[in-house]
């Protein structure tokens, strides 16, 4: 099962890459920047979901073992 943080993250990102297509769009520079910003919190957080993933699958493999 994929951590919600991934997802979350990823929705985010892509939040963030339309929004900042926005402001390119209609010359809004602080829209262009949340959207930037946006994205880098939506990496952050689907890496934190990757690492819980990561740590989660090891406790089951070692728990199989």
């Amino acid at each position: 099962m994929v951590d919600e943080n991934r997802v979350e993250g990823s929705a985010k990102n892509i939040g963030g890459k339309i929004k900042e297509g926005f402001g390119k769009l209609t010359g809004d520079s602080k829209t262009e920047a949340e959207g930037k910003a946006d994205q880098v919190e939506g990496k952050v957080q689907n890496t934190v979901g990757g690492i819980k993933d990561t740590v989660k699958d090891a406790f089951t493999d070692r728990k199989k073992a």
